[in-house]
């Protein structure tokens, strides 16, 4: 990773409606089809949208953070799992923050001052033209490391001193933040110990300005590095620079014919733009965007980091994102994407950091709103190089990858109200001939029963072929395709380190399987009966994550909804997700979030299959589900409740189980309000 720069954080959202149109249904709503009539339906009062920050440091460690809006969407009936949005990041290594994301990098920086003054004195030497004083190192070269469990600053002259890095609150996925801040691993400010150099003191922020403009392109080098250098964390030094006129002379400066101009220039520029929207705003109106692309078309991995990291910072900010979009999503993705991504392609370091930055520019930009997603669609290449480099990722060990993060956490957002968004023709195929998914279980076809073994051949064998899409999925199709689930089902088996990309991928699964559309009851019974993908999702339920867990019940929440087999499924989840819920009112992990999604997959598991309602009281299922029922200490609880409440009312309906409901100690008030 290059070093001596800035970027910008990021976020992620989750982000769903809690309206009747079953279409977006929020992630606390489920609707009941053909339920018995005994069977009261779950009816949510309504959840506005769920917005999950993630923040990452670029050497180390990222951590999330969930806020939930609640707005009064009425009530809606109680089924599938709503779609997510992941979103934007943000990172930091050494002296340079980046709009990254979690996970951990392994290439250990150097401190910015020694590169960059080491060049610079380098010049200085061959053409014995100027005198730059000292070059320090001391306190200014600074190594992040993990070091027993903690962060630390390594100086260069040996010694550690702490590093004060703190954890955000932990919850859901992806999206792309940006209230106006960039920040890194939930803080703003980072605290180096101490000035980084003093190697400049022969020049200022005026004088660097005005060597901008010199007719000699190592004094141009000059200026940009000192400018890059007192940039760096210093909002004071940002703001003077924006005073002097900088940002314009920088941006001549992309394109410029020597190289190395090119390089301190496009630097300059990611530290004076990293948290400071005044001078991102100056730099898209000097036109920086389209000369950042054509800089982009420069074969120099270093002005390449530096243009993609740019870029990166830029996508952070929603209102800047339609732009982006318009003006480099193409070339991003034609000269970034698709050659990095090829399957006989092994990545450099460069190259890697910088399909890192592409990426996570573009999974900023998948976050902001429909139109945006609709166009990274139907680019050309670009869903089908995410999924390229996801799945050969994965085959050579490498799923932990942040660029694999990325690509999974932007394809969950293309993936946000898929069915809604996609275009009419491919929604018509979708919906195309009934594959007899509608017959009550009372029909009889022919002179077969339900039950014979002819007519589930036939219900197995809609499975096993789709007319309705490509054999070899290309573009955009990937989004719905069958071969999609297997992807994300590899992601889910083989990464094992990064919580934040194991949710995205159940984040993707759970928006592909939302809704009354047909397609999510198929891609759903995929899942199920081809990938056989249950055993995978609870052993990833083991998480004590709560963002993780939050996507992975909300994906059981779907699946409970079209299982064939209620019976089946109730004997291998009961169990497992009855040891998530919380076994007294005053724990608070897991969320309300998490509880009202356990209490919807045990609610249409109930109402299908008495298996269900045996053993969640014999797992002592009754013992946690009662007291969540009468916990109301708070708006999210009181959801919880009501949605523990629908589960107890339909157990009681199974009037063959009071008995072993009384010899638990139950009685028909702790199921059912009598007050009613």
């Amino acid at each position: 990773m290059g070093y001596g720069y800035q970027t910008s954080q990021s976020t992620m959202r989750s982000v769903s409606r809690a309206q009747r149109d079953f279409d977006i249904m929020s992630m606390r709503s489920m609707q009941v089809n053909n339920s018995p009539a005994q069977i009261q339906p779950w009816v949510d009062d309504g959840e506005g949208s769920m917005i999950s920050d993630h923040y990452a440091g670029g050497d180390g460690y990222g951590y999330s953070q969930v806020r939930t809006v609640s707005s009064n969407a009425g009530g809606s009936a109680m089924g599938t799992m709503r779609r997510t949005l992941s979103g934007t990041l943000a990172s930091r290594s050494g002296d340079w923050q980046e709009e990254d994301q979690l996970y951990v990098n392994n290439v250990k920086p150097r401190g910015p001052a020694v590169r960059t003054l080491s060049r610079l004195n380098q010049n200085a030497s061959r053409q014995n033209r100027m005198s730059m004083g000292s070059v320090v190192s001391g306190s200014s070269t600074i190594q992040q490391q993990k070091m027993g469990g903690g962060n630390y600053v390594q100086c260069s002259n040996g010694s550690y001193g702490s590093l004060p890095i703190t954890r955000a609150m932990s919850t859901m996925s992806l999206k792309s933040m940006t209230k106006g801040m960039d920040t890194f691993d939930g803080q703003e400010h980072i605290s180096v110990g101490g000035k980084i150099n003093d190697g400049f003191s022969d020049i200022d922020m005026h004088s660097a300005v005005e060597y901008l403009v010199a007719s000699d392109p190592a004094l141009q080098v000059l200026g940009a590095a000192y400018i890059q250098h007192e940039c760096y964390n210093s909002t004071d030094a940002k703001n003077q620079a924006h005073s002097l006129k900088a940002i314009p002379r920088l941006v001549k400066l992309f394109n410029y014919p020597n190289q190395e101009v090119q390089r301190y220039a496009t630097g300059a520029m990611r530290n004076l733009i990293y948290d400071n929207m005044q001078n991102k705003t100056a730099l898209i109106a000097e036109s920086g965007i389209p000369q950042l692309i054509e800089a982009l078309r420069e074969p120099d991995d270093e002005l390449r980091k530096n243009v993609t990291g740019i870029l990166w910072n830029l996508s952070s900010k929603d209102n800047l994102k339609d732009k982006l979009a318009s003006e480099t999503m193409s070339e991003l993705t034609e000269r970034v994407l698709v050659p990095l991504s090829q399957s006989g392609n092994q990545q450099s370091a460069s190259e890697s950091e910088i399909f890192y930055n592409t990426t996570g520019c573009l999974r900023n930009l998948s976050s902001v709103n429909e139109k945006v997603r609709q166009q990274m669609r139907e680019c050309r290449g670009l869903v089908d190089s995410l999924v390229s480099y996801i799945q050969r990722s994965v085959e050579t060990g490498k799923a932990e990858d942040k660029g694999v993060e990325n690509a999974v956490c932007t394809l969950r957002n293309l993936s946000f109200q898929l069915y809604t968004e996609i275009p009419p023709s491919a929604s018509m195929r979708l919906e195309g001939p009934s594959r007899r998914q509608d017959e009550g279980p009372g029909d009889v076809i022919g002179c077969f029963t339900p039950q014979s073994k002819k007519i589930k051949q036939n219900q197995m064998n809609d499975q096993l072929t789709f007319s309705e899409v490509a054999k070899d999925p290309k573009g955009m199709e990937w989004l719905w395709h069958p071969q999609i689930v297997s992807v994300y089902n590899r992601v889910l088996q083989r990464c094992e380190i990064n919580s934040s990309t194991r949710e995205a991928a159940a984040g993707a699964l759970q928006n592909i399987t939302a809704g009354d559309k047909r397609w999510a009851a198929v891609l759903s019974r995929v899942a199920m009966e081809q990938e056989r993908i249950l055993p995978t999702i609870l052993d990833n339920l083991r998480t004590n994550n709560d963002q993780e867990l939050r996507s992975l019940t909300g994906f059981l929440r779907n699946l409970s909804r079209y299982a064939r087999n209620k019976d089946d499924m109730a004997t291998k989840v009961v169990n497992n997700l009855l040891l998530k819920l919380p076994s007294d009112s005053s724990q608070t992990e897991p969320s309300s979030d998490v509880i009202i999604n356990i209490c919807g997959v045990l609610n249409n598991l109930v109402m299908g299959s008495s298996v269900a309602a045996r053993d969640i009281a014999f797992f002592d299922g009754l013992q946690k589900l009662v007291p969540i029922k009468n916990n109301r200490n708070s708006a999210s609880r009181e959801k919880a409740a009501k949605a523990a409440m629908t589960v107890l009312g339909n157990m009681y309906h199974y009037n063959k189980l009071h008995r072993d409901y009384k010899l638990k100690g139950f009685r028909k008030e702790d199921f059912i309000d009598t007050s009613i």
